[in-house]
C-alpha cells in the first residue's frame, strides 16, 4: 500500500458542467435517472429527448452517476457523447491521475453511495450534495495498477453485457414472433376476442410492512412498477423486503403462470401498463418469496397462454395503447386494467387458443435462455461485487503473469 495515495474526490476528478441544447448534441442518447438500469446494469435508452430543453453534455469515459433518491445506486461508463438531466451527476476523471474505468468502479462501490446518501438534502426525494460527495477520501494506486485493476473488473463486466444483450435479442425474437402469429397477420374471426378470455382472475396486491410487527412476520420481496421494468429490461435487483402477514401470502401468492400488471405509477412520458410473468425461473432469481404491491394487480393466466399475454401487454405498452386507458388525479396514473382487459383496444385478439399455445411452445425456449442467462448474471455480479470493494481498498493485489498472460489475484 506503500505506492497508494490519499485524495480526495475533487482532486481527481470533476463535474461536468456543459450545458447544451438536446439538439446541438452529436447522437440521440438522453440519459435520466429513470432509463438508468440499477446496479451497473448500463441504460434502456428508452428516455424521451426533451429536444428544446437544455442538458448536460457528457463525453465519453464519463462517469454518470443518478443522484436522486430512490435512483441512488444507478451508475453507467459513457461510451459515446450525449446528454442528461440535472439529476445526472458526470464526473470526468484527471487523467495524470486516475484512469477513466477505474473512476467507474472507484464509484460504483456501495461505500460510495452510502456517503452520497449520508449528505443528501431534502425530504421528499433528497439529491446529493456536490460539495459533500467531492469531499470523499480516496486512497488509489499508481495509473498502471489502476488499469490492471480496471480490466479485471470489466472482464467480468463485459461477460454480463453480453448476456444482457443476447436476451435482448431473444425477448426480439419473441417479439417479433408474436406480431407475425397475431398482429401482422390477423384473422378476421378474431376481432370479437379480449385479453380478459385469457384471465380468468385477478388479486390485488399488499405492500405490507417496512420492519416485523406482531403478524407481520413473513419475509417477501414486493414487486412495484420499477421492479417490473427492472425484471423486464434485466434483474430486479432493487425490490424491496417487506413484511406481510402468512395468511396474506397464501392468498396472493404468484402462481407459475400468474402475470403481474402495474396499474399505478408511470409518467408523461412512460405509462402504466407493464407486465412481468412468473415462473419457478423467475422466483429463483430472488432471496425470499415474491409478492406484489398494491400497485400491481395478479393476473391468473393458465400456464401456456403467459406467453402470449405477456407479448400482448408488452406490443400494446410500446405501442402506447395505455396512455388512452389512465386516468388519475394529482399527477398519479392510474390504469384502467378492466378496460385493457375487457373493452375492444382496435387489436384483434384470437379466439383460437390453440394458435396462442403453439405460440407458446416456441417462444418457451427463448424466455428458457433468458432465465438461464440471467442466474448466470447474478453469479458473475456476485464475483465481481465480492472482489471490487477487495481491489479499491488494496486488501488484494494484483501481478500480471508473465507465463499465461492473465491476470492472478493474491492475499496482499
Amino acid at each position: 500500500m506503500s505506492e497508494w495515495k490519499e485524495y480526495c474526490l475533487g482532486e481527481i476528478c470533476s463535474f461536468v458542467k456543459d450545458k447544451i441544447s438536446m439538439r446541438d448534441v452529436s447522437t440521440d442518447v438522453y440519459i435520466s435517472t429513470e432509463n438508468m438500469l440499477p446496479d451497473k446494469g448500463g441504460i434502456t435508452r428508452a428516455s424521451s429527448i426533451p429536444m428544446d430543453g437544455m442538458v448536460t453534455r457528457y463525453y465519453p469515459e464519463t462517469v454518470l452517476i443518478s443522484n436522486i433518491r430512490p435512483y441512488f445506486k444507478k451508475i453507467w461508463f459513457a461510451d459515446k457523447e450525449g446528454g442528461c438531466s440535472n439529476d445526472v451527476l458526470c464526473f470526468k476523471g484527471n487523467d495524470v491521475l486516475i484512469n477513466s474505468k477505474y473512476l467507474y468502479y472507484l464509484l460504483a462501490q456501495d461505500i460510495f453511495f452510502d456517503y452520497v446518501m449520508l449528505g443528501s438534502k431534502g425530504s421528499k426525494m433528497p439529491r446529493g450534495d456536490k460539495d459533500h460527495i467531492m469531499k470523499w477520501k480516496v486512497s488509489i494506486p499508481p495509473v498502471d495498477e489502476q488499469k490492471r485493476i480496471a480490466g479485471v473488473l470489466s472482464s467480468l463486466d463485459d461477460k454480463i453485457d453480453l448476456l444482457h444483450r443476447e436476451n435482448a435479442t431473444l425477448e426480439a425474437l419473441a417479439e417479433t414472433l408474436f406480431r407475425h402469429y397475431f398482429i401482422e397477420n390477423p384473422n378476421p374471426d378474431w376481432k370479437e376476442g379480449k385479453l380478459g378470455d385469457y384471465v380468468y382472475e385477478t388479486i390485488g396486491g399488499e405492500w405490507g410492512k417496512e420492519a416485523p410487527e406482531e403478524e407481520y412476520n413473513m419475509p417477501v420481496r414486493c414487486l412495484r412498477g420499477a421492479d417490473v421494468a427492472d425484471l423486464n429490461d434485466g434483474l430486479a435487483q432493487r425490490t424491496p423486503l417487506r413484511y406481510i402477514k402468512q395468511s396474506k401470502y397464501d392468498k396472493i401468492e404468484p402462481h407459475s403462470g400468474d402475470i403481474i400488471l402495474e396499474i399505478s405509477g408511470g409518467t408523461d412520458t412512460c405509462s402504466t401498463g407493464r407486465v412481468a410473468y412468473i415462473n419457478d425461473s423467475v422466483r429463483q432469481l430472488f432471496d425470499y418469496p415474491i409478492v406484489f404491491s398494491n400497485f400491481c394487480r395478479l393476473l391468473r393466466v393458465k400456464e401456456e397462454h403467459t406467453y402470449f399475454v405477456y407479448c400482448f401487454f408488452r406490443y400494446l405498452h410500446k405501442q402506447g395503447e395505455f396512455f388512452n386507458l389512465e386516468n388519475g388525479s394529482s399527477g398519479i396514473h392510474n390504469l384502467n386494467y378492466k378496460a385493457a382487459l375487457y373493452d375492444d383496444l382496435g387489436w384483434p385478439v384470437p379466439t383460437d387458443k390453440k394458435l396462442v399455445i403453439e405460440f407458446g411452445e416456441k417462444v418457451k425456449p427463448y424466455f428458457d435462455k433468458i432465465h438461464a442467462n440471467k442466474k448466470q448474471i447474478l453469479s458473475l455480479s456476485a464475483q465481481r461485487d465480492g472482489i471490487l470493494p477487495r481491489l479499491m481498498s488494496g486488501e488484494v493485489k494484483m501481478t500480471e503473469s508473465k507465463i499465461t498472460d492473465k491476470y492472478i489475484l493474491f492475499n496482499n
